[in-house]
């Protein structure tokens, strides 16, 4: 026996020395596959004392830690070798804010891996099944790898049972959020943010025990409806934003841990449930940039809330019930899924008031026409129509509705015609009074009682068909008979579509060739998304102008308005000097004035002298205003083509351009900006930037952003305006080659040098207006000296010292307040972050909005006690607080990523921007 024990012995003795050498091995090839190799790492000194090298008692290696920490850990590259998946003890491995390289090795063999952290790396691509073998896992990150080839989430990840946190923002996810979620029980962090992620949200998330998920900012965007969340019972921040969800928010009451809602710049319709307005932990939630409707939603004391009135189609700027008719209206939109095409055109309190499928009395207060044939709907009759007491005409026909006609609509006083025709409806039929034309063919099961339970038959089915159910056989028959007569049916309806379809394109065909012919200056306005409110009505009464007869209203691909040329000729008195706004390159800007006072802003070209590139822009500009909308964008209202004319319709800004009154204040006889103003117009043109870069459904560089393209309402604050040069961003890091545009001062470096652009070169001009706004004076003043002609190179001088910015800025500025003072050196020092002449220093749009929103708006506590608190819930954890700290702050996609990257530390606050921006070049 004592012989049996020491041979066991020198056994384990062999096998540990066998092992042990073979983790040596291992981290010899690792130290080799590294560059530069941390310093601690030599021959002489032995691998588990390295640093960032954790072992266990038998020199096992079970944690590898690579974060940068100079000058211990540098920032590494190289690539991850193979052979890492032979150290079979290793629990951790985090390599994050590196620049590694190449393809993920197989680390199957790692079974006991809990911890995979690979974030901010430059990693090519992930084996195919990446999580066989990885049953230990709890967190895997691998955001911000930009140089990934698009890969879809393995279905393996199922295997990777014990995974508590999947972080994969930015690293090029593609194709459909795996429906597995059932069976990863233990999840409870999910970010996918910043990928090209397409399709809904998997039904398994629902019951699941996910707190956190983020699958904002996908490139096409996720879409479809949002009900599953209802039943994610779990979550506490919901990050949703910038997809194409449609539908309505649903029923979140029993999601009562829920903190943080991003809900906005999606197509969400209908009306803001109460159980989302009674959520008892709600701390911030956004809903702009949708086509919510109903009244405006009124959220508890100290929820953050971006409700987004001038984005969405509520019926009151203010919290108030809607008008009767309208909800009604709105009640009848429910039980057809609240389509968008009606969220999109009923706008406001009024439905007498240019709301398209509805028609009033004489008195115009009354509804008594609704007209949704034809329209693609599907759904259920409301009998919330009866409600519409003046109602005369209800056209149903040819749409997807089921269900049964609502017997109530019986009882409508004043109804003439009734047509529910083509669809598939069954049940009994009302009996109408004999004044009614009720028109039902088309519904081969009207009449009849749908099947409903797991025997086939519906209540009150049994003798439908006048057949007796004792007998089975005749049952049979008739099924068969009814069956054959569906079939006929069925064929006949086909029949006749085709029939229609190849009548209703000969028309249109023809139709087109007049729609085509605007050199007569016809009249021909069409129906379509203004943006907004009040942009409709300014769009409505110009139909209103150009015909009575709609019959020839054509439906044109873009989104806008094509008017007639005697329409602009009447509301500009046939442009006139007096109504001359200002000049451009390409034409003449007129001020026009319809009917109701409402102003509108008229740009004139005509193609001989602006020549093929004017006509481009004219072109980029409609393609680009119908597919963005911000409230600090200019809206496009309408185009027209009058033979070689081009003219623009926009919004009419009463207040000029920021040129006008930064450079041009005595001519025009304006007062001087206040700071507090200045700001505030940074603040908007930063956001409308932001908007074109990141948040739209496409991301667009402006490329010729400056103060003449600056707008002004009355309360001063500003719309980003001259979409002419504007181009589609490039995906990641690349850049886009184009033809030299903009304006010399604004242009930044390298796209003057090479004609390339990124959203950087926005970042520049905007840094350049900044300047501006500071020292109240040109980007290129030539009447100055040589050192001083070029703003962007004398105030990079200037950034020297606080004492230089207060000599230097706009001597109507002057202060001997320290508030204000410390604001403007805050704002100069973005100015020249923003201007950095290579282009990877300078910061996304993102942050800069982030910076100059404290500026304008300072942070009130809600109740006084919470000052002594700093506004936290004591009975929220860490990282909650952390989250709350970051909704407070925005969400843009800097913020996004940045907070992606990093879990495992909290930051301490920057001491100033200079600061902010070194730890950002850091990363």
């Amino acid at each position: 026996m004592p012989h049996r024990r020491h041979f066991l012995f020198l056994l384990y003795l062999l096998f540990t020395t066998v092992v042990t050498a073979d983790d040596a091995a291992v981290m010899s090839i690792l130290a080799k596959s590294f560059s530069p190799t941390p310093s601690s790492w030599t021959p002489t000194t032995e691998y588990c004392e390295w640093a960032g090298i954790t072992c266990d008692n038998s020199k096992r290696v079970t944690a590898i830690d690579l974060t940068p920490q100079p000058p211990s850990i540098p920032h590494l590259s190289g690539t991850l070798p193979p052979d890492i998946k032979n150290l079979t003890q290793l629990k951790t491995l985090i390599l994050q804010d590196n620049s590694l390289s190449g393809p993920l090795p197989d680390l199957s063999d790692l079974n006991l891996l809990e911890t995979l952290k690979l974030d901010s790396n430059n990693f090519t691509s992930i084996p195919q099944n990446f999580f066989t073998g990885l049953n230990s896992l709890q967190t895997f990150s691998i955001s911000d790898n930009l140089d990934l080839s698009p890969w879809v989430i393995p279905d393996d990840i199922t295997l990777a049972t014990n995974l508590q946190s999947f972080y994969a923002s930015n690293s090029k996810i593609t194709g459909s959020i795996p429906d597995v979620f059932d069976k990863l029980s233990n999840l409870q962090n999910l970010r996918l943010s910043y990928n090209n992620l397409t399709g809904s949200l998997p039904r398994s998330f629902g019951g699941s025990m996910i707190q956190n998920l983020w699958a904002n900012n996908q490139l096409q965007g996720l879409s479809g409806q949002l009900d599953v969340i209802s039943s994610m019972t779990q979550v506490t921040q919901l990050w949703l934003q910038a997809n194409s969800f449609t539908g309505e928010i649903p029923d979140l009451s029993n999601c009562t841990i829920l903190f943080d809602l991003q809900l906005r710049d999606n197509s969400l319709t209908g009306l803001v449930p109460d159980s989302l307005m009674s959520l008892p932990k709600l701390a911030n939630v956004t809903l702009q940039n949708n086509k919510l409707q109903g009244p405006l939603p009124v959220f508890k004391e100290g929820v953050k809330n971006e409700l987004g009135t001038d984005t969405n189609s509520f019926c009151l700027d203010t919290p108030g019930p809607c008008d009767p008719q309208v909800t009604t209206l709105l009640e009848v939109a429910r039980n057809i899924g609240y389509p968008t095409l009606l969220a999109e055109a009923w706008k406001g309190n009024d439905a007498c008031n240019h709301w398209s499928y509805i028609s009033c009395d004489s008195s115009g207060k009354n509804v008594i026409s609704v007209s949704f044939g034809n329209k693609n709907f599907s759904g259920t009759i409301s009998p919330a129509f009866a409600n519409l007491t003046s109602l005369r005409t209800l056209l149903l026909n040819d749409n997807s509705l089921v269900g049964v006609i609502p017997e109530v609509l019986a009882t409508l006083p004043n109804l003439v015609t009734f047509d529910v025709s083509n669809n598939n409806l069954s049940g009994k039929v009302p009996v109408f009074p004999p004044r009614v034309k009720f028109m039902n063919t088309g519904n081969a099961l009207l009449g009849q009682d749908v099947p409903t339970g797991p025997s086939g038959q519906g209540a009150g089915s049994g003798d439908a068909g006048g057949v007796s159910s004792g007998s089975r056989k005749g049952s049979g028959s008739a099924g068969m008979a009814v069956g054959i007569v569906i079939g006929v049916v069925v064929f006949v309806v086909i029949l006749l579509f085709v029939l229609y379809k190849c009548y209703y394109v000969k028309k249109r065909n023809q139709k087109d060739v007049k729609v085509k012919d605007l050199e007569n200056g016809k009249a021909i306005v069409k129906a379509s998304d203004m943006g907004g409110s009040s942009n409709a009505h300014r769009v409505s009464e110009l139909q209103s102008q150009s015909s009575g007869d709609h019959t020839e209203m054509s439906v044109f691909e873009g989104g806008n308005v094509n008017i007639s040329i005697d329409i602009l000729r009447e509301v500009t008195n046939n442009f006139s000097d007096e109504n001359i706004l200002g000049r451009g390159g390409f034409g003449i800007v007129y001020k026009g004035e319809l009917h109701d006072g409402t102003k509108i802003a008229v740009k004139r070209m005509e193609s001989g002298i602006m020549g093929t590139k004017g006509l481009k822009e004219f072109q980029a500009e409609i393609a680009v205003l119908t597919k963005v909308r911000h409230r600090h964008l200019v809206a496009l209202l309408g185009y027209c083509i009058n033979g070689n004319e081009r003219l623009l319709v926009y919004e009419y800004m009463p207040q000029g351009t920021l040129s006008q009154h930064l450079f041009e204040g005595k001519e025009h006889g304006s007062s001087p900006l206040s700071w507090k103003q200045r700001v505030s117009i940074a603040l908007d043109v930063g956001r409308g930037v932001e908007y074109l870069h990141s948040l739209a459904q496409q991301s667009f560089i402006h490329r010729d952003l400056k103060p003449s393209n600056i707008l002004l309402g009355n309360d001063m604050r500003a719309k980003v305006a001259d979409f002419g040069l504007v181009k589609n961003a490039p995906d990641g890091k690349h850049s886009l080659e184009t033809r030299l545009a903009g304006t010399f001062g604004y242009l930044a470096p390298e796209y003057a040098a090479t004609g390339r652009v990124t959203t950087k070169v926005d970042v520049y001009a905007f840094g350049v207006v900044l300047m501006e706004l500071i020292a109240g004076r040109r980007a290129l003043e030539e009447s100055m000296p040589e050192d001083k002609s070029h703003l962007v190179t004398w105030f990079r001088r200037v950034l020297i010292s606080k004492e230089n910015i207060v000599k230097a800025m706009d001597q109507t500025l002057y202060t001997d307040d320290e508030e204000t003072l410390e604001s403007i050196c805050r704002v100069a020092e973005l100015a020249g972050h923003c201007t950095a002449r290579d282009p990877y220093q300078r910061p996304d749009m993102g942050h800069a909005v982030n910076v100059l929103g404290p500026l304008v708006q300072k942070w009130e506590p809600s109740r006084p006690e919470e000052e002594d608190g700093y506004g936290i819930d004591l009975h929220m954890s860490l990282p909650q607080v952390l989250q709350r700290w970051q909704a407070d702050e925005g969400t843009s996609r800097m913020f996004d990523d940045s907070f992606g990257q990093t879990h495992s530390s909290i930051p301490s606050k920057p001491s100033g921007l200079a600061d902010t921006f070194q730890s950002m070049d850091a990363r």
